[in-house]
């Protein structure tokens, strides 16, 4: 961890990045508004909280992979291939062009950016099964776009930087890449652990679900206690807006993009879940142990806020398909009597 901080410093303490002036004027103001920094223990116990949270989370998200219906679905992979290309292709996009729309600074900037390049997670497995979507190839999916978020990720982020002034070096890539790496392997043991113990399966995954939520107000409140006031920096209006624009993008050209390619009802609505969410606890991790506190302040509960707002948009898309289902199968049975009417009429006019 602390190799990652000196890391981290060592690429802000270049003469030719403190020399230009507007990037020391932003990187100035972030951290005046990101004061004061959070006390030391409280700093490592949230560290320690997240790493334990993102490995049961991994092993649990593993869990749910099958090896037969990845094989199956590798075999067979127009739906997967139009999946990942949503999912790399839309949010990292959206991430960029909101942050340029909204006019974020670097930190902000990077936070966003992160979260659009992250892979897809467990929650977008439980949209999909309440949208009645095809739940083999959501959790395929989710399969495939985080064993690809080891390369995907990176590179990504080292395009779209590009595009902001002196953001190149200010990602540690390297960092990420090993926190990518290592949550393979917990991931891996789930697999493992579905595969020659099926029968835990579904106990390691609730047991994933409990402790990330529990999580979730722990770190909060740590935060809280540490950085008092100036935790409301992540509910910013700017932050916010972007938040709730990218899931509703996301939903949206995942439902489009699958609909172009002529995938099936169930799939589309299933890569548009896959599509709009992220794995936030994957993200909040990445941010927090990558990056040195004394940049990132407490913004790195923004996907935090972010997966809220994810839930909360799933949630209204949710409601208005079951409503539309109840309506249109109440249409349907109004109209079966009279169709059973007819029957008889026409078994008398035979007997005739």
């Amino acid at each position: 961890m602390e190799d990652t901080i000196d890391y981290t410093l060592d690429l802000f303490s270049g003469p030719d990045l403190w020399g230009n002036e507007s990037f020391s004027f932003n990187m100035s103001a972030a951290n005046a508004s990101f004061v004061p920094l959070m006390p030391p223990v409280i700093n490592k116990s949230i560290n320690l909280i997240l790493v334990i949270v993102i490995t049961i989370t991994m092993i649990s998200m593993g869990c749910t992979m099958e090896v037969t219906k990845i094989k199956d679905h590798i075999l067979k992979p127009k739906g997967v291939a139009i999946a990942v290309i949503a999912q790399y292709g839309v949010m990292p996009l959206t991430a960029f062009g909101l942050a340029k729309a909204f006019q974020l600074t670097e930190i902000p900037a990077v936070v966003v950016l992160i979260c659009g390049c992250c892979p897809g997670g467990t929650l977008s497995n439980i949209l999909a099964l309440a949208l009645k979507g095809d739940m083999n190839l959501s959790i395929v999916m989710t399969s495939c776009s985080t064993l690809l978020a080891l390369g995907m990720m990176p590179l990504l982020l080292y395009l779209y930087c590009q595009g902001f002034a002196n953001l190149q070096d200010f990602v540690p890539y390297t960092d990420i890449m090993k926190s990518l790496a290592m949550i393979l392997v917990p991931c891996g043991i789930g697999i493992l652990v579905n595969y020659y113990r099926p029968q835990y399966s579904k106990i390691v995954t609730r047991a994933g679900i409990i402790l990330l939520l529990l999580a979730v107000v722990v770190v909060c409140t740590l935060v809280t206690v540490g950085v008092g006031g100036s935790i409301l920096n992540v509910l910013a209006p700017r932050l916010m807006a972007v938040g709730s624009l990218m899931p509703f993008i996301g939903y949206s050209f995942g439902y489009i993009i699958s609909s172009l390619f002529r995938l099936t009802h169930k799939e589309r609505r299933t890569v548009a879940m896959e599509t709009g969410c992220q794995n936030v606890q994957l993200c909040t991790t990445i941010l927090k142990l990558a990056f040195p506190q004394e940049l990132m302040g407490p913004l790195f509960l923004f996907p935090f806020v972010f997966g809220v707002l994810q839930i909360v948009e799933a949630v209204v898309l949710i409601v208005l398909f079951r409503s539309y289902q109840y309506f249109t199968r109440n249409k349907k049975e109004t109209y079966k009597p009279t169709e059973t009417e007819e029957k008889p009429e026409k078994s008398s006019d035979v007997a005739v």
